[in-house]
């Protein structure tokens, strides 16, 4: 007998959908407090009079702790966790791949549900170890709407926005394998310390344009830098953005990280070229928003990412005009030596000529750091992230579905 489905209407298809697909269990990752408390009324499983002391004890197995299965909650009652798991979820995602640097930089690759995008969805995460710190380089997008002519990322379109659980979920996931969360024996309500770290820094450098993604971001980045859970200094938060003048503002006055700018260019002329968004906003409306970044001061200085491409930008004229254009910024500036990945066409700059262009901006009074390029031997330096994920055309999606349902029905 042949099946057929009407699937013309956005009606039939969700019923049809939730046939053949098992329901997703909603995680809790991700909610604030507030949102914690009242997900557990709803689930009528917390009455309303309990779900604040509730709320505030998930917060803490989940964000100081670390547990990633309720069985783990061994302050709350052997019924209340199975109720908790049969309604909700806190799993980590999946890993699809754990790559290792020679020079220790952990690269993670993560798989997590379509969410529209028609098929599961992966995106890239880099652990970078030194000195004294240890960065995460988390992503906000699964692929990228910008086109930076340098960047790896860009040349994969954007997929979708990762929601607040999937940003926070890096995070959580990385502490995990790098055996960074407090013993979970530890006492309830014991001081954990916040030194020694093995991640003690977060950048939303990977993929994706974190401020087209602003409501996400930031409610992750609150939960990260919440002083009761993860407790991330705001300080060591940074935020790196090509230039969404918009959002600048707000990003300080509601986020309040760091902020970084990927900048490039001096001139727009060239930053059309290589930073396409400056074309929307260019570098006059980019400078006037991080001169009026809320915070702003030597001791919370803006970071300019400035990459370093062969007979491109980085001639003493170039380090002339960033003088020029930053005039009376506090700020510090990165040069980032252009990092290869198959297919570009542009290559990086003579050693000899980053090291003179890094002497003139420092003798002009800014601090210049040459960043060492890490995880280069797995593709995992900065502008090279990027994974296979592609968003299906609707049609593709449609015939999906429908052959799912179908599959479903014959069962």
């Amino acid at each position: 007998m042949t099946l057929s489905f009407d699937l013309t209407t956005d009606g039939a298809r969700d019923a049809l959908r939730a046939r053949a697909m098992p329901a997703e269990k909603p995680s809790l990752i991700g909610l604030t407090r507030a949102e914690l408390g009242a997900a557990l009324i709803a689930s009528g499983i917390v009455p309303e009079r309990q779900a604040k002391m509730r709320a505030q004890q998930l917060w803490h197995w989940m964000y100081v702790r670390g547990v990633s299965d309720f069985a783990g909650m061994f302050n709350i009652s052997k019924d209340l966790r199975a109720e908790l798991d049969k309604h909700f979820t806190i799993a980590r995602p999946e890993i699809v791949e754990e790559q290792i640097s020679s020079d220790g930089t952990r690269k993670w690759l993560f798989r997590f549900p379509p969410r529209g995008a028609g098929r599961p969805v992966e995106i890239e995460t880099v652990y970078i170890p030194e000195e004294g710190r240890g960065t995460l380089c988390i992503s906000s997008q699964v692929g990228c709407t910008l086109t930076c002519s340098f960047c790896h990322t860009g040349t994969q379109k954007l997929v979708r926005n990762l929601t607040a659980e999937e940003i926070l979920a890096q995070l959580l996931t990385a502490r995990d394998r790098l055996g960074d969360f407090p013993d979970r024996d530890t006492p309830d309500g014991a001081i954990v310390p916040a030194e020694g770290r093995k991640v003690s820094n977060v950048v939303m450098m990977g993929m994706g344009e974190p401020l087209y993604n602003f409501e996400a971001v930031k409610k992750a980045l609150l939960i990260a830098s919440d002083g009761d859970g993860l407790s991330l200094s705001k300080r060591r938060i940074t935020l790196s953005t090509s230039g969404v003048v918009p959002e600048i503002f707000r990003t300080g006055e509601e986020i309040g990280v760091m902020l970084a700018i990927s900048l490039h260019a001096t001139n727009d002329d060239l930053r059309d070229l290589l930073v396409p968004i400056n074309k929307k906003y260019p570098l006059k409306e980019l400078i006037a928003a991080c001169r009026a970044y809320p915070g702003l001061s030597n001791a919370r200085r803006i970071t300019f990412e400035y990459v370093m491409l062969k007979d491109v930008n980085d001639s003493i004229e170039d380090a002339k005009g960033l003088i020029k254009l930053l005039k009376g910024i506090p700020a510090k500036i990165n040069l980032i030596p252009f990092n290869p990945w198959p297919g570009t066409n542009y290559q990086c700059s003579d050693w000899e000529t980053i090291e003179k262009f890094a002497d003139y901006i420092n003798n002009a009074g800014y601090a210049s750091p040459i960043r060492t390029p890490r995880g280069r031997d797995i593709l995992a330096a900065c502008g090279q992230l990027k994974s296979d994920s592609e968003r299906m055309r609707k049609v593709d999606r449609l015939a999906l579905e429908a052959m799912m349902i179908a599959g479903h029905g014959e069962a």
